[in-house]
């Protein structure tokens, strides 16, 4: 027995001993996972901050440049004038206006500077004769320099210097004061020095930084991870926490590893869904933003002289903005579902009108992909109560779905029609179908079918459970018939609200 009983101490004692070396090897996987995924958000935190900030201070600056030429067009217009619009432009820091020959319209020493001469110099005569603006720098200044035709002094070049003070109180500050989130988001110049910080970086840790464009070719935007929030700190918590529950498992050792077990299963699930789940969303956000960055840039350097070509391009941009605005209203709206904060303001009212809102909204994609739409929306549909705004949202993820997961029969269907104290709305693709093992799961959070024929198809998997949610909260269902090869059927089935603007009492 004693034996016996040194055997299975000695048998508990390897099988801790080799639970506590898998559980280090778990955390060092762990944060390098961590790590790796924290840099990968910070850059596209960092990348989208640069973009909104870039975008702010250009239309700044084409707003200036707007109020300044109407200025200049005024057959009375005096240099003194100029200060007048200055303060009403506070980005503006200084202001200079050259005629063809050079000479200073605004006398001062400062027109004399010798770095004025060498950037005159640096003007090609095609922007006189065309016209056109571009950043340069003034020694270590970046200007904006604009040929501006005059009423009475033929074109001018107007040199704008920027009132940094204003750029970080309305660009900066407005652009990344706002971010959540532990990270520090900070300006930094090229010498690594601060320019703008929404918070007091103090021992704060420079993960990485991203480069402006050409409005602010010398600042960069860096990402600050705050002290004890790297994946090192939250490693050394989480093996205090597992010497700790270490001594605990040497007393119920069996339970423990079956629970553990179970534990770890699901943790990494998760983990991998999560992770899924990021790299889907941010793949989701760079492609429309690249489509919309694109041909917008494409518009704009007016390269597209066909009409018929400009509207297309026109119709891609307003695709890819829609499509932009579905992800991240998904995106949100699980976050406010997952806090508790989502409320609908339900209201008496028909759903024809959000059908067919939500169908208008598709009309390019679906004539750009070759579908066929079939709708079937009867007039006089008993009335709901409905958050209209949510029940297109939860319409359009069907629909788009529909979209993505058609092959090649091209064909969707939407109807609507009174049931038994209900309204019923239906959307069917004739597409690739889901398999029966998945269907009871298509409706939970981060979950995406696992087909290899949708594995091109990225989503964030969060569409159809916000789907379900939404009509659980109107007092109503969501049922889906699918079969594998052609194609699948989503029902919203919403109580039809009585006379007096309440729902009916269920039965009994």
């Amino acid at each position: 027995m004693k034996r016996f009983e040194l055997l299975a101490i000695a048998a508990v004692m390897v099988a801790a001993a080799v639970l506590a070396v898998l559980g280090y090897v778990s955390l060092r996987q762990w944060q390098i996972s961590a790590d790796l995924l924290f840099r990968a958000q910070a850059r596209d935190m960092a990348a989208m901050a640069a973009a909104k900030v870039e975008m702010t201070v250009l239309k700044a600056e084409e707003e200036c440049l707007g109020a300044l030429q109407v200025l200049l067009f005024d057959p009375d217009f005096r240099p003194e004038m100029v200060e007048a619009w200055k303060a009403r432009a506070p980005l503006v820091g200084r202001v200079f206006l050259f005629d063809r020959t050079g000479r200073p319209l605004l006398p001062g020493p400062a027109s004399r500077d010798p770095a004025l001469t060498g950037l005159l110099a640096e003007i090609p005569r095609s922007v006189w004769d065309r016209g056109g603006r571009r950043h340069l720098m003034l020694g270590p200044e970046v200007v904006l320099a604009a040929v501006l035709p005059s009423a009475s002094h033929g074109p001018l070049l107007a040199i704008l210097g920027r009132n940094e003070e204003a750029l970080r109180r309305d660009v900066l500050d407005k652009a990344l004061g706002g971010a959540e989130g532990p990270s520090v988001l900070a300006v930094i110049d090229r010498n690594d020095r601060p320019v703008y910080a929404p918070r007091p970086l103090g021992r704060a840790e420079p993960v990485l930084t991203v480069a402006f464009g050409e409005a602010l070719p010398t600042w960069r935007v860096a990402v600050y991870r705050p002290e004890g929030a790297s994946p090192r700190d939250a490693m050394a918590r989480q093996a205090m926490l597992f010497t700790g529950a270490f001594a605990c498992l040497l007393v119920v050792i069996g339970l423990g590893l079956a629970a553990t077990y179970r534990l770890v299963r699901r943790e990494s699930e998760m983990a991998r869904l999560k992770a899924d789940f990021v790299a889907n969303v941010s793949h989701d956000l760079k492609t429309p933003l690249s489509l919309i960055r694109m041909f917008a840039e494409t518009l704009e350097m007016d390269r597209v002289r066909d009409d018929a070509t400009r509207r297309q391009y026109y119709g891609v941009i307003t695709r890819e903005s829609e499509r932009l605005t579905r992800l991240i209203d998904n995106v949100l709206d699980f976050s406010r579902i997952e806090g508790g904060r989502r409320r609908y303001d339900l209201r008496p009212g028909r759903v024809e009108p959000v059908i067919h809102e939500v169908l208008d909204s598709f009309r390019y994609p679906l004539l750009q992909g070759g579908f066929k739409l079939e709708v079937d929306v009867p007039p006089g549909l008993p009335a709901i109560r409905m958050d209209a705004a949510a029940l297109g949202q939860a319409l359009a993820n069907l629909v788009d779905n529909a979209v993505k997961y058609s092959d090649q029969r091209r064909a969707i269907r939407v109807a609507a029609r009174a049931g038994s104290n209900e309204v019923v709305i239906e959307v069917a693709d004739e597409g690739i179908g889901i398999s029966p093992a998945d269907l009871g799961r298509v409706f939970d959070k981060f979950f995406r079918v696992g087909h290899s024929e949708t594995q091109g198809r990225r989503g964030s998997g969060l569409g159809l459970s916000l789907v379900k949610h939404i009509a659980e909260a109107h007092g109503g269902r969501v049922t889906v018939e699918s079969c594998p090869g052609r194609g699948s059927r989503f029902a919203l089935h919403l109580p039809a609200a009585s006379p007096e603007g309440e729902p009916p009492c269920p039965a009994s």
